[in-house]
This record gives structure tokens, C-alpha cells and sequence, in this order.
């Protein structure tokens, strides 16, 4: 239940930040391999990006890719969140007297977001393509074509098997480790310290709004680089044999991202990443905390009358 609790949470909040994401991933792919001031500047905040989207690819653009993004909020953090909320309740996260261990809450999140973005990387893919897919006139980075999410897991198992729809998957590892450790870290120990003041102990749904909102602030920085990384290396095209044709691996998309664009070159798109992971991160953590309190109280009741 703790699974499916977490993918619904995911779901919920991937509906409302669906659009979010997409303007996030234009905003990374702008300028891929290009110093600043040698390229044309489409995308140069959310509200300018959001008219450009509308205007050449349509209002329905914003939600380009829902149906695999749902679905990989649903895999990946069901995952995530069950697995972690599991290990959580056994106590793999704190001492023996109920107190959180910093070192442990790192580890267990950061491995419970590897083990969820791996089960739901040809999912990532697979909406990554979709949402980069752009009017030639704005398009940044290799544009796939696919016509639809269906069409686009044929083409890809077709062309390159399961080792293709898993393709990228290893670039995933660093951002899920980096987002999902930072994100249920902070968001624990805030709540933990909210919870010792009187306001928030009868307020879980304002605890719980506060402590994802802190958290909001301290994935996006800790994750934006990870997430670029990860972006450029799901979009880049491939050969016949399946070698991308941009980048050699991680350490080589590093290396070319910091000689070409520079350092702030893995912070492009910081401002919508956070705009994107802030609100996910409030709605999936608060509807996270709220499912929870609601099987739990069921669960009561039923023990109660039986």
C-alpha cells in the first residue's frame, strides 16, 4: 500500500506541473553546447517561454508528454516513496531512541530514488523525447518526431530493444540519488523541527506545506546540475548502433557541457526547475502525508470495529 500510496501522491501533483516541466526541459535543451550570446534566445524566462510554446506549437504543447510523465511520477515514486516510507518505518533512518541519523536519511533516500528512476527510465525517456519536440522555428536540441508516446516505444524497442528504452538510464542515477535524498531529507528534519512548536503540531497539512516548500528549495539546487546532465543525455540522438551522437557517456557530456557553455551552463533553467520542483515538490509531499493520514485512520477504524 505504501507504493501505491507514494505513485498517486506523484500523480496528483504531476497534473498540475505537468506544463512546468516542459517549459524546464526547453529551457535546458537552449543553447545545448553553445556559449552564451552565440545562440538566439528563445526561452528567456517561465512567462516568455510559456507565450512561445503557445504560439508556435499550441496551447496543448504545455502538456506535451502527460501521458508517460504521469506514469513515470507513478512508477518512480511509488517506488520511491513507498520504499522509503517502508525503510522509514522500520527505522533504518534513525538511533534507537526515534531520532533521525543525518547519514542514514541521505543513504535510504538516495537509494530509494535510484531503484525508482531506474524502474521508470523508459518512461523518463520516452516523455523527455516528446516534451522537447518543438516547432523547428524554436527547437533546441534533437528533435525525435514521434507522434505519440505509443508510437514512440515502438520506434525505440524496434530500432535499439530494451537496452534502447533503457538508454540513459545510468545519467539518472546521480539526479535521483542528489533530488530524492535532498527532497525526503530536508522535508523530514523540517517537519521533525516544525513539529516542536505548538502551531504546527495541530496544522499537519500547514506542516506539511512548509517543510515541502523547504524542501522545494533545497532539491532544486542540489538537483538542477544532475538534471541537466541527465536531460541532454535522454534527448541526444543516436547512430544505428545506438551511440549517441553528442555525447560518449556522463564524464563526457560533463566535460563538454562545462568547456562550451561554462559552469552556470549547469544551471541553466534554475529559475523554472525550481518553479517546476517547488510546486511538485508541495502537492506530492503534502497529498504524500495526507493519503498516508487517511489509510491510517482507515486502517484504525476497521481495527476499531473488528
Amino acid at each position: 500500500m505504501d507504493l501505491l500510496i507514494g505513485g498517486i501522491a506523484a500523480v496528483g501533483a504531476g497534473v498540475f506541473t505537468n506544463p512546468l516541466e516542459v517549459i524546464k526541459t526547453r529551457m535546458q535543451l537552449q543553447g545545448e553546447l553553445a556559449a552564451k550570446g552565440q545562440y538566439t534566445v528563445h526561452y528567456r524566462n517561465i512567462l516568455s517561454a510559456s507565450y512561445v510554446i503557445i504560439k508556435h506549437d499550441g496551447i496543448l504543447s504545455l502538456q506535451a508528454g502527460l501521458t508517460p510523465a504521469l506514469w513515470f511520477q507513478f512508477v518512480m515514486n511509488g517506488t520511491r516513496l513507498g520504499t522509503y516510507q517502508i525503510l522509514y518505518d522500520k527505522g533504518y533512518t534513525k538511533d534507537k531512541n526515534g531520532n533521525s541519523i543525518f547519514y542514514k536519511s541521505v543513504l535510504v533516500g538516495g537509494v530509494c530514488g535510484m531503484l525508482g528512476a531506474w524502474t521508470g527510465s523508459p518512461l523518463y525517456l520516452v516523455k523527455t523525447h516528446l516534451q522537447a519536440q518543438a516547432a523547428k522555428e524554436i527547437a533546441f536540441g534533437h528533435q525525435h518526431n514521434h507522434e505519440g508516446a505509443w508510437q514512440a516505444f515502438k520506434h525505440i524497442y524496434n530500432a535499439q530493444g530494451i537496452k534502447g528504452l533503457f538508454r540513459g538510464g545510468a545519467s539518472s542515477m546521480p539526479r535521483a540519488f542528489s533530488g530524492s535524498t535532498s527532497q525526503l531529507t530536508s522535508f523530514s528534519y523540517c517537519k521533525e523541527w516544525l513539529l516542536n512548536y505548538p502551531t504546527f503540531q495541530n496544522s499537519p497539512v500547514l506542516t506539511a506545506f512548509v517543510a515541502s516548500m523547504t524542501s522545494g528549495v533545497v532539491i532544486g539546487l542540489c538537483m538542477t546540475p544532475f538534471d541537466l546532465i541527465a536531460l541532454r543525455l535522454y534527448n541526444q540522438g543516436v547512430d544505428a548502433n545506438g551511440k549517441g551522437l553528442l555525447y560518449n557517456g556522463y564524464l563526457d557530456c560533463v566535460g563538454k557541457i562545462w568547456s562550451a557553455e561554462g559552469f552556470l551552463g549547469f544551471y541553466k533553467g534554475l529559475s523554472a526547475s525550481y518553479i517546476r520542483l517547488g510546486p511538485h515538490t508541495v502537492l506530492s509531499l503534502v497529498f504524500w502525508d495526507k493519503l498516508k493520514d487517511l489509510f491510517n485512520n482507515n486502517n484504525n477504524n476497521n481495527n476499531h470495529i473488528y
